[in-house]
């Protein structure tokens, strides 16, 4: 099998390595890819920096060019590269392919937004003396990027980053290299010049520490678990770099009394168990209130049922397997902990087999859950949802904000005062009314607050505000 190597100022190098098992099909070899070491990750970070002069003041025909080659690509293989996203991380063949357009859709965007980049020119309180406010990239990004979005989020990161100038040294999750090879590959044809981009597959106690521990990354922006985001803020804080952090979720769905209630079951079922409820921004608490509590549990028992749960490469499959053993214990765990909380088990919750041997797990609904249960306020990651059942907005409200999480908050309603009442009292980055929680344009800003979120806002034209620093200059006439 052909060793997918790391890319090291502009050379493929790596000949010792580990297989990528897809979770679907535990025979099935994705493909084997290379594991950097510490060292290898030094080297990298080393030909960013040194390719960081001559390309944070290259042309910005040439970064559009690019960037504008790598996005029309990906949406010419849309098909292949989403089965390759299928096959190692589980989500469903058209999930897949979807999350691959939109990752060629984010490079259109930031091939555009070269093009648009610009400054101020203001007059100084001062006479004679004119101000001038511009942007200037950061340097070496340190780019870590979880399994879940295999190809969307590396491409939301690297394209801004190429974009304003910076140099890149970026990190992939280990159970879903083949993505992130797919895409440095794609650029890395297009025209980058040597050590632009770099690849480090690996073990993020060996590469993401060497990425950690260097005084030469002047900024990494990372999307994981919130313990290891923690991890990434107190080294960056030592050495005084920026950071960026997207981390847990623990989104609330408020179902009201007046909501339509096929709007609301399809929200809550595609927030909650699609992509088999491994998205940051998955709905894991449903805060119903009481008048359509039980006539909405029925609707949505009965939508899980149809819900079809096998290989993510089967047509017809809604929801693939969750995307390796270790999750399958842990989703597994959970759902025997809400069990002993007294939380009533009201659907699933069974380890399913296949005709391919995989982590299958059917959609799991608990009812009659409290908000202070351990499966209401800790990030499950998998197809396991609570219903909380309230009296009214006022308590559904409150029950929803508390929370330490504050990523994606959405109300299915059709009261145009309560929705304008939540919109603005939600304490999260992002509301939806009348929509899955789960779900966003790539051309507007992506993020949390509280423990979900540290730092700038991800995407759109913000992300200006994470790869750029501002400077200030003064002229006298």
């Amino acid at each position: 099998m052909t060793m997918h190597e790391n890319l090291i100022a502009g050379e493929w190098v790596g000949s010792e390595g580990a297989d990528n098992i897809s979770p679907s099909d535990t025979d099935d070899v994705v493909g084997a890819y290379a594991q950097a070491s510490a060292e290898d990750t030094r080297q990298a970070i080393a030909a960013a920096k040194a390719a960081f002069p001559a390309w944070s003041r290259s042309d910005i025909w040439e970064r559009h060019v690019i960037l504008k080659k790598a996005g029309d690509e990906i949406m010419a293989r849309k098909d292949e590269l989403g089965a390759l996203l299928a096959r190692e991380e589980g989500k469903t063949l058209p999930e897949a392919i979807g999350e691959t357009i939109r990752a060629s859709q984010i490079f259109e965007f930031f091939a555009g937004e070269v093009l648009r980049l610009a400054g101020e020119i203001i007059p100084s309180v001062r006479p004679n003396i004119g101000v001038e406010i511009t942007r200037d990239p950061l340097g070496v990004i340190g780019i870590i990027t979880p399994w879940n979005f295999p190809i969307a989020i590396p491409a939301w990161k690297i394209a801004p980053a190429l974009c304003y100038g910076n140099t890149i040294v970026f990190k992939p999750a280990d159970l879903v290299p083949g993505s992130a090879w797919a895409i440095v590959d794609i650029l890395h044809r297009a025209g980058l010049p040597k050590g632009v981009l770099n690849l480090v597959m690996g073990k993020g106690s060996v590469v993401g520490q060497a990425m950690l521990d260097s005084p030469d990354v002047a900024g990494i922006t990372f999307t994981g678990s919130t313990g290891t985001g923690k991890r990434v803020a107190a080294a960056s804080l030592e050495h005084n770099r920026k950071f960026q952090l997207e981390m847990g979720g623990k989104n609330p769905m408020v179902v009201l009394d007046d909501a339509d209630l096929n709007v609301a079951v399809e929200a809550a079922a595609n927030s909650g168990f699609f992509s088999t409820g491994q998205r940051c921004t998955a709905s894991s608490r449903l805060i119903v209130t009481e008048g359509i509590h039980d006539k909405f549990v029925a609707a949505l028992t009965a939508k899980l049922e149809t819900l079809i749960v096998d290989n993510a490469m089967k047509s017809g499959t809604h929801i693939g397997p969750v995307v390796d053993e270790k999750q399958l214990k842990t989703d597994t765990d959970y759902i025997e902990i809400g069990k002993k909380e007294g939380a009533k088990l009201a659907f699933g919750g069974e380890v399913l087999k296949r005709d391919t041997p995989g982590f299958y797990l059917q959609p799991t609904l608990f009812t009659e859950a409290t908000n202070q249960m351990r499966i209401s306020r800790e990030e499950i990651f998998g197809p396991v949802v609570s219903v909380i059942r309230v009296k009214d907005y006022e308590e559904a409200l409150a029950t929803a904000n508390d929370t330490p999480f504050g990523l994606s908050s959405g109300i299915a309603t059709t009261s145009l005062k309560h929705a304008t009442h939540f919109k603005r009292n939600a304490e999260a980055g992002m509301v939806m009314v009348n929509l899955p929680t789960a779900g966003v344009d790539f051309h507007v800003p992506f993020g949390g607050r509280k423990g979900s979120s540290y730092g700038p806002r991800e995407q759109g034209k913000y992300a200006a505000e994470f790869y750029t620093s501002v400077k200030t200059s003064y002229t006298s006439a």
